[in-house]
């Protein structure tokens, strides 16, 4: 690999990640994890601001800068310790000398449209907690997006001029139609006004030094969705579905997020400096598609970073997993290392797709002229057999009838259980010698809108005038009533889900939160139910979209979540003291959250173990960066708790079962168990996820993926895990099978099955690389 136009800091990066060649058109940089992403990006902005003391920067917001933040935060505190010199001499850094931020010119790279500045969920909000203070740069040097104070029509507020915070981009275009319009419409031409000068003041500070941007699900960079023009300037505009769905976490839900347009600055903004060095850091599996488009298409507007091909200091610093999809991570994959089975497995399933052809039809001329097929030791049509029955018994694994065990079912978040493995667990149910706990670990309350609590409140306040939540009227309730017959509430939802009787149903979720609200605001009598509802309403109706509930509205929202997740095993006779919710304490709902702490978040889930005793734990195995940082950390507390219960008992026999759900998939060849799915079981996830998952349905925080409710998306993923095993075994194999479950097989789940020593090796080089992490 040519190293010349790489930083020294760069170059020691490249030399500890032993990549040898690269062939893509912007050169890159590899990392093991997210945390060392946040290290090299820290140590290349400050070894930038070495040479560089007054720049121009810009900086991104969102939970991807977090270890850019934290180091950088880090090296400026310890430069002139040991620790920090003993890391600028590891790592090539030249400067000898603390680098001075302050004199550092800032620009804002984006922000939603309309929103209020003071919002702790604005990008401005964010800019000035985490960078000017944060980084202790000057105010004065900075060039922000406050909307608050552009210029709208008669000297109004944005609040006055788009009282919905919509704001309708056709009136560029159009004639006005009313008053209030052709104010819209003024206003509307000011802020591009205001954008153009904004522009014009990037451009009169030479254009941007040092840029640093995640990548978006759709490949964007700052808010330049696929599509955008490549001269593109800094502008007020709308975005696409994923982009709508990656910052509904931000904004509150879709339904905000959809209506709510952009300022950003432009592709041609982020280029302008020809001599800018332009990175782009990316983490986890997820991103991998776009990155691959990103660094080995030609220029294109369908993928927006192509434009940094046209500086000479672009750069992308992606982790492993995040380039895997690279043409340079798949040749290393096969040509480096030991060849092992899995890589034979893989290259044969992949053969079979590339070239349209079944396994059984292949020949031994596809297999010869294939590159990475042709590496296979003593390859012959032999190969494609072994092959072919090693997947057949992986599917007969996943068939196996499982009796008197104890299963001990985890999520990090309710319905990861349902949309990763419920078919399986559905027939693991029917056996009556088997026992199953279902354990949700977070509370999940980030997931329920506003919306959706205000409604079911004013729904409770109905059925309170019409004396139809009689349980209030009993003596005792206030005082223990509400603690028993929860079971009751479940039933009576499920059996009205069963007649269909839409208002009845409403009825049982209301009982559910009378009794949640009971218990939190420890409510002692009718009068003062209504008045917590009332102050509950209040509270929300004077909240923002997006704005972080006080904790004990936190706790509601997270129990009308568990209600869900009884709902859905109730539909099995799983009753509610069979369904856990630990509520880990690291979840809270900040943009940065904590990692899980061993006697807060570890010692519950070991209590359960040993409660319980388990033979089989199944958990959502998701890589770091690979999905919601939940599913990694609570998968790191699950270990720690494995690893805390071992010392105490034997757990030779305990299976872990890893599984993967609709944030991050299994390739056929890491899997070694493969489950047939039915299209009766495919009914019941849609429907069991329809019916039970209220707050859920309309999909507030859907997949960038997927524009519909998780359950499709869940049905979709495993259709297409049954495509790419037909390639293999042959359509034949699953509908002239002897095997019944196997011909009404119309999608597979794939998971992991590992003893206890394997999990803990997986986990344990996951964890590894958090270790040392300021």
């Amino acid at each position: 690999m040519n190293l010349d136009r790489f930083s020294e800091v760069e170059k020691r990066f490249v030399e500890l990640s032993g990549i040898k060649t690269s062939t893509t058109k912007i050169p890159y940089v590899m990392v093991d994890n997210f945390p060392k992403l946040g290290f090299l990006t820290a140590l290349r902005f400050l070894e930038w601001v070495s040479e560089n003391p007054e720049g121009v920067i810009s900086l991104p917001t969102g939970k991807t800068p977090e270890y850019f933040i934290k180091w950088t935060q880090y090296l400026l505190e310890n430069w002139d310790n040991a620790k920090g010199k003993k890391i600028r001499t590891e790592y090539n850094v030249k400067a000898t000398k603390r680098p001075n931020l302050s004199k550092l010119h800032f620009v804002q790279i984006d922000e939603f449209y309309p929103i209020t500045s003071t919002q702790k969920n604005s990008f401005y909000h964010y800019v000035n907690e985490y960078y000017i203070k944060g980084f202790g740069l000057n105010p004065d040097n900075a060039l922000l997006i406050n909307c608050d104070a552009i210029p709208l029509a008669n000297g109004k507020t944005f609040s006055e001029v788009f009282p919905d915070s919509i704001v309708d981009l056709s009136l560029r275009y159009r004639d006005a139609k009313t008053l209030k319009e052709k104010e819209q419409q003024q206003s509307i031409f000011l802020i591009d006004d205001w954008c153009v000068g904004y522009e014009n003041k990037i451009r009169e500070k030479g254009g941007i030094g040092f840029f640093l941007g995640g990548i978006g699900p759709d490949g964007h960079i700052a808010f330049n969705t696929r599509g955008a023009d490549h001269f593109s300037t800094t502008r007020l505009t709308k975005t696409n579905f994923e982009t709508q769905a990656q910052a509904a976490g931000d904004l509150g839900g879709i339904e905000v997020s959809k209506n709510r347009l952009v300022i950003t600055i432009g592709l041609e903004s982020i280029i302008y400096n020809k001599d800018a060095v332009a990175l782009i850091f990316a983490a986890g599996e997820a991103k991998a598609p776009v990155v691959k488009n990103a660094l080995e298409s030609a220029p294109s507007v369908l993928y927006p970073a192509t434009v940094l091909q046209g500086l000479k200091n672009s750069r992308f610093y992606i982790t492993k997993s995040a380039g895997v999809k690279l043409a340079d991570s798949i040749d290393a994959y096969y040509r480096t290392g030991e060849w092992t089975l899995e890589k034979t497995e893989r290259a044969i399933i992949d053969l079979c797709r590339r070239i349209d052809k079944f396994g059984p039809k292949l020949e031994l001329s596809d297999l010869k002229a294939d590159p990475y097929c042709s590496l296979i030791p003593n390859l012959s049509l032999d190969t494609v057999q072994e092959v072919i029955e090693l997947v057949q018994g992986k599917i007969e694994k996943g068939l196996q009838k499982e009796q008197n065990q104890s299963f001990y079912h985890t999520g990090p978040h309710h319905d990861d259980i349902q949309l990763g493995i419920q078919p399986h667990v559905n027939r693991i149910l029917r056996d009556s010698s088997n026992r199953s706990v279902f354990s949700v670990l977070t509370s999940g309350f980030t997931a329920v809108t506003n919306s959706f609590v205000t409604e079911t409140l004013d729904n409770i306040k109905v059925l309170l005038d019409q004396d139809r939540i009689q349980m209030i009227n009993f003596p005792d309730f206030f005082q223990s009533g509400y603690k028993h017959k929860w079971d009751k509430d479940v039933y009576h939802f499920l059996l009205n889900v069963a007649s269909e009787d839409t208002l009845e149903r409403v009825r049982g979720l209301c009982h559910r939160v009378v009794r949640a609200i009971t218990q939190i605001w420890e409510v002692k009598n009718k009068e003062e139910l209504r008045n917590t509802i009332n102050a509950i309403l209040a509270n929300i109706r004077t909240s923002y979209d997006g704005q972080k509930n006080p904790p004990k509205i936190q706790k509601l929202k997270g129990m009308i979540r568990e209600f869900e997740e009884e709902l859905v095993w109730a539909h099995s006779g799983v009753q509610v003291k069979n369904v856990r919710h630990l509520r880990l304490g690291f979840y809270t709902g900040d943009i940065f959250t904590e990692q899980p702490n061993r006697d807060r978040d570890v010692a519950p889930i070991l209590d359960e173990f040993r409660k319980e005793k388990p033979s089989v734990i199944s958990l959502a195995l998701d890589p770091e960066g690979s999905g919601p940082d939940t599913h990694y950390k609570v998968l790191q507390a699950i270990a720690d708790a494995v690893r805390l219960w071992s010392k105490e008992e034997d757990l030779s026999n305990l299976r872990i079962w890893g599984y993967r759900n609709v944030w991050f998939k299994f390739a056929p060849s890491e899997s070694n168990v493969i489950v047939p799915v039915s299209l009766n079981a495919l009914d019941v996830l849609d429907k069991s996820f329809s019916d039970c998952y209220l707050s859920q349905v309309n999909a507030s925080f859907p997949s960038p993926d997927f524009d519909g409710k998780f359950s499709t998306l869940a049905k979709n993923i495993w259709v297409e895990q049954l495509q790419s095993i037909q390639y293999l075994l042959g359509k034949d194999y699953f509908y002239t099978n002897e095997n019944q479950a196997i011909r009404a097989g119309h999608g597979l789940i794939f998971f992991k099955e590992m003893s206890v020593e394997e999990f803990l090796l997986e986990a344990r080089e996951l964890e590894k690389s958090m270790e040392g992490m300021v």
